[in-house]
This record gives structure tokens, sequence and C-alpha cells, in this order.
């Protein structure tokens, strides 16, 4: 009765949230949608019409973003194992897992777009201020999962070579990275999927790659070029899916 009782009140309560956010999203003027038409007709038919005239400039611009995404993913993981390490109990001490923990945290909460910002102003426009937005922001997000990993590891091959006398480092490295190295790399691998596609909203503030090419063309009105941009952006991610379920089915 209790657990049928919390399943009405969560269930419950996310239906009233929904339903009282109805007018604060502004749904009841979703018609609007429809009301321009000639607009809409005239916006269908260039994005209907791409222009592939610049394609092999903006497959560079697309390798660029996807070479942007590799390096903040990289470097994310690079600062994501020491991190989750700290951040797991089952590895730390409480006074080390609770500050760890937040730092995770802030590092998640700060939207890509804001770092992104912060790091033009001190590096200057170009790609590096891409990479590094997305390397901090994706390191909060794949510590908590790498910590995640950590505390749900079996504590029998730690303790196998713990009884042989190694130190802590070894326990590391022979009991637990063994263990979590699979998921670990599938996280990153995910994560490296969305930040290809989080480095291109990355370009609309000037942090280099196709993202700077869809928003001059946007400002443009040059509808043509951005349904090309849109085609070479899906083609894209859909190649980085299809090779990253690949390498997860060689891990798992």
């Amino acid at each position: 009765m209790g657990g049928w009782a919390l399943d009405v009140l969560l269930w419950g309560g996310f239906a009233i949230v929904l339903i009282a956010a109805f007018g604060r999203v502004d749904l009841p003027n979703i018609l609007n949608l429809f009301a321009n038409s000639e607009n809409m007709r005239a916006y269908g038919r260039d994005f209907l019409n791409p222009d592939f005239s610049q394609w092999r400039l903006l497959v560079g611009q697309m390798w660029l973003t996807v070479q942007i995404a590799l390096w903040g993913t990289f470097l994310a993981v690079f600062l994501a194992v020491p991190l989750s390490l700290m951040a797991s109990r089952n590895m730390a001490p409480n006074w080390v897992v609770w500050p760890v923990r937040r730092i995770m945290d802030l590092l998640r909460s700060i939207p890509d777009l804001v770092i992104g910002t912060l790091f033009i102003v001190a590096v200057g426009l170009g790609p590096l201020a891409g990479v590094l937005a997305i390397a901090l922001n994706t390191a909060g997000v794949l510590a908590k999962l790498f910590s995640e990993a950590v505390e749900s590891i079996d504590k029998g091959p730690v303790d196998g070579v713990k009884a042989t006398g190694a130190g802590r480092l070894h326990e590391i490295v022979w009991g637990v990275i063994p263990q979590v190295a699979p998921l670990w790399t599938s996280f990153a691998l995910y994560r490296f999927e969305s930040n290809s596609r989080a480095a291109t909203v990355l370009g609309l503030i000037g942090a280099g790659g196709i993202g700077q090419a869809l928003f001059e063309n946007l400002q443009a009105f040059n509808y043509s070029t951005v349904s090309t941009i849109a085609i070479i952006i899906i083609v894209a991610v859909t190649l980085i899916d299809m090779l990253s379920q690949a390498m997860r089915k060689r891990l798992l």
C-alpha cells in the first residue's frame, strides 16, 4: 500500500507540474506556428533547395568541429579520472568526497556557452575556447558517471591486490581500472557524440567550427546554405554514432 501511494504521489505530482507549466511555456500559442504560412513556405522552399557550391569549405568546418569535440572530450577524460576516484565513497574519505563532488556539480551546472564566452575573453576567438569549454563541462559529467561506476565495483579484486601488500595506487591500477575501463570508455564515447553537437553550438559565439558558418548564414537569411550545413551536421553525427557503436560493441 505504501509503495502504491508513493507512485501516485510521484506521478500525480509530475502530472500537476506538467499541467501547471502548460501556460508558462506558451503552449497555447502553438497555433501561431501556422499563422505566417507564407513566410514558412518561403523558408521551406529555400531550405529544401540546399546550395552545395561551398561544400568543401563547409565539410572542412565540420571536420574542425569534430576535432574540437574530440580534444575537448579527451581533456575531459583526463580530468574526470582523478576527480571520479576522489569522489567515490569506496575510494576516498568523506572529507575529500564532499568538496570534489561540489566541484563536479559546478562544472556540470555552468552551460557550455557561458564557459565558452569566458574562455573567448581569456584566449580570444577560435577553436581553443571551444575545446576548453567542452573539456570543463564534460569533465563534470564524466566524473560523476565514472565515480558511480567505481562505487559499484566488486571489492574482491581490490582486496586481492591489497592482500599482496600493494599500495593504494596499485589497488586502483590493478583492482579498479580493469573493472571500470569498458564502462568508462562507453561513457566517454557517448559524450563525444553529444560534444560533436555542442561544439556546433559553441561556434555561434565565435569558438570556431561549422557553428560559426551556420550563425553567419542564418543572419544573412541564406537558408539554402543553412540547409546544406544541416545536412553535413546530420551526416557527420550519424557517422560518429555508427563509429562509436562499433567501438562499444568491441569493448562491452
